[in-house]
């Protein structure tokens, strides 16, 4: 899911640097084997003043991709570049890629994607479909924009734009980036999906550190309370939106679906059991409600007597046992038992998965 936010900001950058008459190259992951510190559609841009924004690794490739950028700058020509570790687990972590890792980069000369900008504010899921650079032929680097219900740009080849359309709506639905093989040319399918929402419920000033940690981590976070005076830009600079509504109206007042996560934490009984009243209602993953176990079960009690209650998406209280002392630490607690929910894992110390650490979830 930050994926999704990290290609906001290279988007941002071109577009900044060619308005500033900079020439600018892009580097994205577009295949990785084994175990990698990125995934495929990770991105770098650099501009020819040695300016940048994003990465492609977990520090150590950054400084060869800009060298290869800068090249890609001077002659106007796209290059693939593969980077292999070695057998070494420990030096092939050092040197950013992962273990026994390979990630081949596609480094493109980039101009202004104003389109796909946009795609990206709609928050509709869409594939950017490049055609990579082999011996002899023609169109390396075109791109075709596929979303559901839309195919925008050509690649010259009537049989090439209908198989790469059908295959990246396919992927849509997985949300798996990589190279595919189309009408005998490589296509690499860049899938970007809107980022979860994360809606918290009361803004007062323990929401705040949820927020920010929520933000950073790359969920669109809608705050929304019933209090106008708590909802400001200054109280929460990391929120998409700001919503004033009670329970009654809240189905109303913002998109409630599976991809939305939910925690209650206004400190008002009433308000709180209406929230929990309305979310019940909806497809929303997880519901998350602060305050002691007696009081959710009371109003779990209250709302099971209205009617069924599917009790397996509250959690509360809410956030994983790390021992917690102070907002700060609720929100780390919450966030991580979001994620781990979101991914199906069951919260653990990471040295007892024996799975790679790196599997793709988004």
């Amino acid at each position: 899911m930050k994926q999704w936010l990290e290609t906001r900001e290279v988007l941002d950058f071109l577009s900044a640097a060619r308005t500033a008459g900079k020439r600018v190259a892009l580097a994205t992951v577009v295949r990785v084997r084994g175990s990698a510190y990125r995934h495929e559609g990770a991105k770098l841009a650099v501009a020819g003043d040695g300016s940048s924004a994003g990465n492609v690794s977990g520090g150590c490739l950054e400084q060869d991709v800009r060298e290869v950028a800068l090249q890609v700058i001077r002659t106007g020509e796209p290059q693939l570049r593969s980077y292999c570790s070695s057998a070494d687990e420990i030096a092939a972590w050092d040197l950013g890629v992962g273990c026994e890792g390979q990630v081949d980069v596609y480094v493109e000369p980039a101009d202004a994607r104003p389109r796909e900008r946009e795609l990206l504010d709609s928050r509709r899921s869409f594939a950017v479909c490049t055609l990579l650079a082999g011996k002899g032929e023609t169109g390396n680097g075109k791109r075709v924009v596929v979303s559901v219900d839309r195919v925008e740009g050509d690649f010259g080849s009537t049989a090439l734009t209908t198989g790469v359309a059908a295959k990246a709506r396919e992927l849509l639905e997985t949300g798996e980036s990589g190279i595919h093989e189309i009408a005998g040319r490589s296509i690499f399918f860049d899938v970007l999906r809107p980022p979860p929402q994360l809606l918290v419920l009361g803004a007062g000033d323990d929401a705040r550190p949820l927020v920010r940690l929520a933000a950073d981590v790359g969920f669109r976070v809608v705050v929304v309370d019933r209090r106008p005076g708590y909802l400001t830009a200054e109280r929460f600079p990391g929120a998409a939106a700001l919503v004033r509504s009670g329970g009654d109206e809240l189905a109303e007042a913002t998109a409630l679906d599976v991809e939305c996560y939910a925690v209650v934490m206004n400190h008002n009984f009433a308000d709180d059991q209406a929230y929990l009243r309305a979310l019940l209602k909806t497809p929303v993953s997880y519901i998350g409600l602060l305050g002691p176990r007696q009081r959710t079960d009371r109003m779990l009690r209250t709302v099971a007597a209205e009617g069924p209650v599917d009790e397996g998406r509250v959690y509360g209280p809410v956030g994983l046992d790390i021992g917690t002392d102070g907002a700060e630490q609720v929100a780390l607690a919450v966030i991580a038992e979001v994620l781990a929910v979101r991914s199906g894992r069951r919260a653990r110390s990471l040295r007892e998965r024996l799975a790679a650490i790196h599997a793709h979830t988004d």
